[in-house]
């Protein structure tokens, strides 16, 4: 009977707190979106899984090693430990998904039309108006971050995951949790959280706005052009280095068609395996200690606030260049400027079709789409640069 009783009071229901059980209900309501919802399954559901399993008492996945006076390993660390460390905290994964990401990009869209570029531009601007809001909050008294912890939250708007990861770990590796569920939950709910702002700062004449064709860019000018970018911003830069060097090494590996067999582990088997590793790392830092908390709240409440000043900044960029451009640009391609690749450019194309069913916007928006992606790494780099 005592047997029986010691092993009802070491089992995690006995030993399980209030924190702990809301927080395994979290992860299964990340399980639910995924799954049910399908909101950016390839990652909420290994984040899910790892939230609910970090938050079990007694199971010790997240577990640091514990070594003798000698240096001798007495316990080895959970597993959750050694993914976390080893792939997040020094920034491994977000880069070799960066690379992958980088392998599945066109260029082609951009180089086409390079004004462009000022769209992906003007939706970074979400990123720097956040960093300000955050250090506002932090003079209420509700919160408290730093200047450092400001400006991972502020990445958040640029809806890049693994860049809002990249930038946390190093600046803010305490709110990565936060951070990640808040920049990837955002992703997932670009469908939904975008289109009422295009249309707020649209008329319906300029959603009708028909653009023409876009011109045939050449297998050259599709090698040299990640070439010629990385070295440009790296010796501007250099800080932007790490993420942008893995995203167009990945796109130069496709564009120049002399490896296909390391292209499609990237593309595939690669970014598959890396990405349920960086789910369940960024899933092992949602522990009900540090993620039930007012900063959390303030996070997810900044995170939102940034993507949508990002998509409004880039639907606002594109009516100014309609002032000064005999070719007028269709405003809602603008929101595509925050760089969640392609999903940003589908909403862009599928609000377009509804007020025009023969404007067909994506490829369109797929050039400050991708511009989204090079500007949320240099604005990565900017905060690098000054903060770390």
């Amino acid at each position: 009977m005592d047997k029986i009783t010691n092993l009802l009071m070491d089992s995690g229901i006995a030993n399980m707190d209030i924190g702990q059980a809301t927080m395994i209900a979290v992860g299964l309501l990340l399980l639910y979106l995924a799954i049910a919802k399908r909101f950016e399954p390839l990652l909420l559901l290994p984040i899910g899984i790892g939230c609910v399993l970090v938050n079990i008492p007694g199971a010790g996945l997240y577990a640091e090693p514990i070594y003798a006076l000698n240096g001798s390993l007495e316990s080895p660390g959970g597993l959750f430990y050694y993914i976390f460390h080893i792939g997040i905290e020094t920034g491994i994964f977000p880069l070799m998904i960066f690379m992958g990401v980088g392998a599945m990009t066109d260029f082609g869209p951009l180089l086409a039309n390079p004004k462009m570029l000022l769209l992906g531009a003007a939706a970074q601007f979400g990123i720097f108006a956040t960093v300000i809001g955050a250090v506002a909050l932090t003079q209420t008294g509700l919160v408290d971050y730093s200047l450092a912890q400001a400006a991972a939250i502020g990445i958040i708007g640029g809806a890049d995951g693994p860049t809002s990861i990249f930038v946390s770990s190093q600046l803010a590796p305490e709110l990565l949790g936060a951070i990640a569920v808040a920049a990837y939950s955002y992703m997932a709910l670009v469908p939904l959280i975008q289109p009422p702002i295009m249309r707020a700062f649209t008329n319906e004449e300029e959603r009708k706005i028909v653009m023409r064709q876009l011109r045939t860019v050449s297998k050259t000018e599709k090698i040299c052009f990640p070439i010629i970018l990385v070295v440009l911003v790296a010796l501007i830069l250099p800080s932007a280095a790490p993420l942008l060097g893995m995203f167009c090494f990945g796109n130069l590996m496709k564009e120049s068609g002399v490896v296909d067999r390391l292209t499609d582990t990237v593309q595939n088997a690669l970014i598959n395996i890396v990405t349920i590793l960086l789910g369940l790392g960024v899933g092992a830092k949602l522990s009900s200690d540090s993620f039930l908390n007012f900063e959390t709240v303030g996070i997810l409440l900044l995170g939102l606030a940034a993507f949508c000043i990002g998509t409004m900044s880039g639907v606002l960029m594109a009516k100014l260049m309609n002032v000064f451009s005999e070719n007028k640009i269709n405003p809602l391609i603008g929101s595509a400027g925050v760089s969640a690749v392609p999903m940003a450019a589908r909403v862009s194309n599928k609000v377009g079709l509804e007020y025009n069913n023969q404007n067909f916007l994506l490829m369109h928006a797929m050039g400050p789409n991708v511009a989204g992606v090079i500007g949320s790494a240099v604005a990565a780099g900017v905060m690098l640069s000054y903060l770390k």
